[in-house]
């Protein structure tokens, strides 16, 4: 019996690498591509980018790898009659289900951890490598477009000659209580400052207009800096319950609670205040609004902190469960075709799972659910299953 195990697992290990390396592979050319096309990136940043996409395409490229994986050898030792060979023997077909099972598992808990690092590590890696590549990127669509843009700031011109951008126009959006500032000159020239994360604009004859408030010209070369990282405008600004690794959401969550009790201590205080005094006014000012929509924002982003470990470690373990649904089915399905029982597998599991996923992950977000409501997907796919795996076992 511990042959027969080791053969299954060492097909299922073999299956399983070939269509990871296979699928990994066109999901990072893929996602590199896009990204290349979106960004104007040059061959160097591309492949900088390698390293921070693998983990994102490997989350989503597991699961159905382990899926297909179980389905081809499943499927195959149904077709060929060797599951009635070792029922014939007096053998449980479970006891060939267990390596399955098992490599699930462990493909599991390297799923849980990719989930983590491709939205804590991988995605802000991506975001660097675009922002330090902001020079080649920006003149590559000036070249092509005549015009650049992104949150911060946008560039058009008449004409790139070598790195010269000539009548270049230039507008940095206002942030906060700063305006829009309109720059234009004869002759421009970016540089990147990697150290400094910050853009020079090197003008010649500019002229600068403050949101129609003041204009002035400056003749002759000037530089002007542009900061590419977070300024103290955004210092306040709090990082996304998304990009947080889950080795520190614990304590977010704490903190989180932390100033959503001193925000409603204020605003009970204030409100007091302001009935105890009769100024009904000041309950429905700007100030009000500003601080009942901080409060609520806060009580959002607890949500959505309380939420990421269930919404990981449940995409994590959608392998364990995928192998549960996927090995019993390719089982009574008797087919040889591994393509024909891994879509006969996979597009139940598509149009049911990942729209349950998303329903249970959006409704804890907005805390209409519990977090752990994210796991009802696994969880009928876990009931499904384990239906299965019994009636493969009783026929």
């Amino acid at each position: 019996m511990h042959l027969l195990s080791r053969y299954v697992l060492w097909e299922l290990i073999k299956v399983f690498l070939t269509a990871l390396f296979a699928l990994t592979g066109m999901v990072v050319l893929i996602g590199l591509a896009m990204q290349a096309v979106r960004e104007g990136l040059g061959p160097i940043p591309i492949l900088k980018m390698v390293p921070y996409i693998l983990p994102d395409s490997l989350r989503f490229s597991v699961p159905a790898t382990i899926l297909m994986a179980v389905c081809t050898v499943y499927g195959r030792l149904s077709a060929s009659n060797e599951l009635v060979a070792v029922k014939s023997m007096g053998i449980s077909p479970m006891n060939l289900m267990w390596p399955a099972l098992g490599l699930a598992f462990c493909v599991s808990l390297v799923a849980v951890w990719l989930n983590d690092i491709a939205v804590s590590w991988g995605r802000l890696g991506v975001e660097r490598v675009a922002m330090q590549s902001v020079e080649e990127i920006a003149y590559g669509m000036l070249r092509t477009q005549r015009s650049y843009s992104d949150d911060r700031f946008s560039i058009n011109v008449r004409d790139v000659r070598d790195r010269i951008l000539v009548e270049p126009t230039i507008t940095f959006y206002g942030r906060a209580n700063s305006p829009t500032v309109l720059l234009s000159a004869s002759e421009a020239e970016l540089q990147f400052n990697p150290g400094e994360e910050t853009l020079s604009i090197f003008l010649t004859d500019s002229t600068v207009d403050i949101e129609g408030q003041a204009t002035a010209f400056f003749p002759g070369r000037e530089e002007r800096v542009m900061p590419l990282g977070e300024s103290a405008e955004d210092e306040d600004k709090q990082e996304s319950p998304s990009q947080v690794p889950l080795w520190r959401i614990s304590s977010e969550v704490v903190t989180q609670r932390q100033a959503i009790d001193e925000l409603e201590e204020t605003i009970a205080v204030e409100a007091a205040y302001s009935l105890t005094t009769g100024d009904f006014q000041a309950l429905s000012d700007e100030n009000w609004k500003k601080r009942m929509h901080n409060l609520n924002y806060n009580r959002e982003r607890l949500f959505r902190l309380k939420t990421e470990p269930w919404r990981r470690w449940a995409n994590g373990f959608s392998c364990f469960f995928f192998c549960i649904v996927g090995a019993p089915l390719a089982v009574r399905l008797r087919k040889s075709d591994y393509l024909t029982v891994f879509f006969m597998c996979f597009m139940p599991i598509l149009i049911a799972y990942y729209p349950l996923l998303a329903l249970g992950v959006n409704m804890a977000k907005e805390g209409d659910l519990p977090p752990y409501s994210v796991w009802l997907g696994n969880v009928i796919c876990g009931l499904v299953g384990v239906w299965l795996l019994r009636s493969v076992n009783r026929h």
